[in-house]
């Protein structure tokens, strides 16, 4: 309830907020002007109180605009499993350069692409700022994560405050590269290791010659070492009944099933062909850059993915993929509920 000491609202915007709210359709957004002399800020929160009594969902709220989604709202979150619900995870491009250019990366990756590395003070800071935020995990991604001289620090900053996920091709792990795989946090980093077929055939014709035979000699030593090891597998829609011979493979790896992850091309970055992704369309995965933050790691280079280049605060930036998110799925239900098929 709002404390009858708040400060109160001019009637007349109460009025007219419920008069328009009243004639709107369920999911329709209504927007007023406050009157003359707007609101004070004192008055927002009891504005924004009111109407979340009534069930309205408040999308904007100024001293010079008011925007209101017209409730009850469906809780956007509830049919989303806990672990893909927006904000759980946070996403790390800690670079853009690699030793491979595979011809499906969705973010061009390449010996020839440029570094843009996010560096040890930012990765620091997001990593402290994301557990403050109630986020449950961090992932490092590339580019070649083990490509950067600092790769050690950037994983131990990240799990010393969350339990850590690092992508990489698994063919970088000797000489220094091994010494600092192995100063890592074995019981709060997890390596992903990108392995598309059960023998070479598919996986080097995307990937280059050998790349299998060393990415198979990596989860064998990232074994070895200690770590716990997911492989993930990038397979065309074509060919997508090779999984069955790949899983097989990987158990006797022993990888158990839980960790191994296959999925699709998507059609973004240097691939010519596969599923077609928008915003609209994925659920978000909050992504940091060196550029800002974009809505999913598969758009990480792309102008219609990026939220917004200010990566901190981050619970900000978090907040407003949130918001984005329920923007979108509330535009879908008012739709639907528009346009019926019968």
């Amino acid at each position: 309830m709002v404390n009858p000491s708040s400060p109160k609202l001019d009637p007349r915007l109460v009025i007219e907020l419920h008069q328009r709210l009243g004639e709107a359709a369920r999911g329709a957004v209504v927007t007023v002007s406050p009157p003359p002399g707007g609101l004070r800020g004192s008055q927002l929160p009891v504005l924004r109180a009111w109407c979340g009594a009534a069930g309205h969902v408040v999308l904007e709220l100024s001293p010079n605009r008011i925007r209101v989604r017209r409730g009850p709202v469906a809780d956007p979150f509830a049919d989303i499993p806990g672990e893909q619900r927006p904000g759980t995870r946070v996403w790390l491009y800690t670079n853009f350069d690699c030793n491979l250019a595979c011809d499906y990366c969705c973010v061009r990756s390449s010996p020839q692409t440029p570094r843009a590395a996010l560096g040890t003070e930012r990765v620091a800071q997001v990593a402290r700022e994301a557990a403050a935020a109630g986020v449950e995990q961090l992932i490092l991604t590339g580019g070649e994560p083990f490509l950067l001289n600092d790769i050690a620090e950037l994983a131990n900053a990240c799990t010393q405050q969350l339990p850590t996920l690092l992508l990489t091709n698994g063919m970088l792990f000797r000489g220094v590269r091994l010494d600092r795989l192995r100063t890592m946090d074995r019981a709060r980093l997890t390596l992903q290791i990108s392995l598309d077929s059960a023998t070479a055939e598919l996986h080097d014709s995307h990937r280059g010659h050998r790349s299998w035979d060393r990415a198979v000699a990596g989860i064998r030593l990232a074994k070895e070492e200690g770590f716990r090891v997911r492989v993930a597998a990038t397979i065309p829609s074509e060919r997508l009944e090779e999984a069955r011979t790949l899983r097989r493979f990987l158990d006797g790896l022993g990888i158990p099933r839980s960790d191994q992850i296959v999925r699709t091309l998507a059609h973004r970055g240097f691939a010519e062909e596969g599923v077609e992704l928008s915003v609209a369309s994925v659920i978000p995965e909050v992504t940091v850059t060196a550029s800002g933050i974009y809505w999913h790691p598969v758009g990480a280079t792309d102008p219609d993915f990026l939220v917004t280049p200010e990566i901190f605060p981050l619970h900000q930036a978090i907040t407003l993929v949130r918001d984005r998110f329920v923007e979108i799925r509330a535009q879908a239900d008012t739709a639907a509920a528009h346009f019926p098929c019968a």
